[in-house]
């Protein structure tokens, strides 16, 4: 067991608050809608972007992922820097972040302001998002008013992901892409004072440092591993231009680990993996988020380059779905105390695999009800119900000073996958496509998406059965124990 373990650490509360629990998990989860809501919000308008700002096929997918790869990589950090400075205090930083990147995003003139902008939303957004999950976990006692309240911050999340296709429809409709980014400003600038004015301050007084070489390395490496793939799409994946960013993203991967394992304070922690409920939680995160991630991209993309729909109508194309994943996360802690934390989370992530078998039978003359609305009920539907008991597992297991780190490790598990999935997904879809711009074309590559994301999902099954634990591994984190195993 490593010393950061070990240590004792104590939660001091840096300001006494009468502030009621909902109303402070209702502020944590308006943080995490605007991080998720960024997420897929610029979806539907990625056509528009092209036109207005030449982008090409690379650089559509570089507007999506270069936020998620700044999010996921700088996410331990923001999570570990909450721990340390003060949650509230992290909170305040990272919305402030994004929302003035957002504002720089809206007016940005080139392809390279926007995609710069994007990264540094991401970065604004792991500098929060860890912040809003530790907020509601220390809001709200454990057990299954926690349950509860973890399900409501996932369905939150969940439907900021799920509202970017009809609130980007709408602004691109109505107004311009730029809105689908400058509309972040006031709603942040509202949030950001309602949380100064009434969130508490609480941090892991320790006196560790921030592991800036850690951090450096792993946002790196994501990057330059999804550049890679990109690469493979025009070059083939044994030419040297995709093979060289393979080998050196891998190699940083590599050191930084080698640095984790050496630093006194490090930014992850490698024995936090000897918990069973947070290594294989997390992994089921990376694994299921590769493939859920890419759902709306795809989505959006076949309802308006295929089926013709304008961005409005292709956002209210998605309502179903968007309604179907706050459902299901609504009633995830029911399913749990019915089954089992482990069994709804094999059962959601098996039905959100069969709806991504559905939409790989997907094809150019499709119709709505049939190519897009039943089958992106059965993928969210799925989706919801997985999500909540992964996150319960995987924050069960830790001491109370390591909450702002895992709550970021679920974050980053999830982004960091969705990030490498759409780069890969991408690449196949677009190699199956090649140089035909039919919808016929443009909908076998689609299709080859959702196929491999249905098997990426039913692998995520079989993980989930074999490795994760029973039940959350109660009682630990309040009594600062760290088990190596959950029973």
């Amino acid at each position: 067991m490593t010393p950061m373990l070990q240590a004792p650490e104590v939660a001091r509360p840096v300001r006494r608050t009468a502030v009621p629990a909902w109303l402070l998990v209702a502020l944590a989860c308006a943080g995490q809608f605007l991080v998720v809501l960024d997420v897929s919000v610029v979806n539907v308008a990625l056509p528009s972007m092209r036109a207005d700002l030449g982008l090409g096929p690379s650089g559509l997918q570089w507007v999506v992922n270069a936020y998620a790869i700044a999010f996921a990589g700088f996410m331990l950090l923001g999570g570990r820097a909450g721990d340390l400075y003060g949650r509230k205090r992290m909170f305040l930083v990272g919305l402030a972040l994004f929302t003035l990147a957002s504002l720089g995003g809206g007016l940005a003139g080139q392809d390279w302001q926007l995609l710069l902008a994007r990264a540094v939303q991401g970065l604004g957004a792991a500098v929060l998002a860890p912040s809003t999950l530790t907020i509601v976990t220390a809001a709200v006692p454990e057990g299954a008013a926690r349950a509860r309240a973890i399900a409501t911050w996932t369905a939150v999340g969940a439907g900021g992901g799920a509202a970017g296709g009809l609130v980007g429809g709408v602004l691109v409709d109505t107004l311009s892409w730029r809105w689908v980014l400058l509309i972040n400003v006031p709603v942040g600038a509202v949030v950001l004072a309602g949380a100064a004015r009434l969130l508490p301050e609480s941090r892991a007084g320790d006196g560790r440092r921030l592991d800036l070489p850690g951090a450096a390395l792993v946002t790196a490496g994501l990057a330059t591993l999804a550049y890679g793939i990109s690469q493979t799409e025009a070059a083939g994946w044994t030419a040297p231009a995709a093979l060289v960013p393979l080998a050196v993203g891998l190699a940083l991967i590599g050191l930084f680990v080698a640095v984790e394992a050496r630093t006194a304070s490090p930014l992850m922690p490698l024995g936090l993996f000897r918990l069973r409920a947070v290594s294989s939680a997390n992994a089921a995160m990376f694994l299921c988020g590769s493939a859920m991630f890419c759902m709306w991209f795809f989505m959006t993309l076949y309802a308006q380059n295929v089926l013709g729909y304008t961005p409005l109508q292709a956002g209210l194309a998605l309502m179903p779905s968007s309604l179907a994943i706050v459902l299901s996360s609504k009633l995830a802690p029911r399913v749990m105390r019915a089954v089992g934390a482990r069994s709804a989370a094999a059962l959601g992530t098996a039905v959100a695999a069969g709806g991504f078998a559905w939409q790989s039978t997907m094809g150019a003359d499709g119709t709505y009800v049939t190519g897009i609305m039943l089958p992106g009920i059965v993928m969210m539907l799925g989706a919801g119900l997985s999500a909540t008991p992964l996150a319960s597992l995987a924050t069960s297991g830790a001491a109370p000073g390591e909450a702002g780190l895992v709550s970021g490790l679920v974050n980053t598990s999830r982004t960091m996958g969705g990030s490498l999935g759409l780069a890969v997904l991408s690449t196949l879809a677009a190699a199956r496509t090649g140089d035909r711009g039919t919808p016929q074309a443009l909908t076998e590559g689609y299709a080859l998406a959702f196929r491999t994301g249905a098997w990426l999902l039913a692998a995520g099954t079989l993980l989930m059965l074999a490795w994760l634990p029973r039940r959350p591994a109660a009682g630990r984190a309040s009594a600062g124990r760290a088990s190596t195993s959950a029973k």
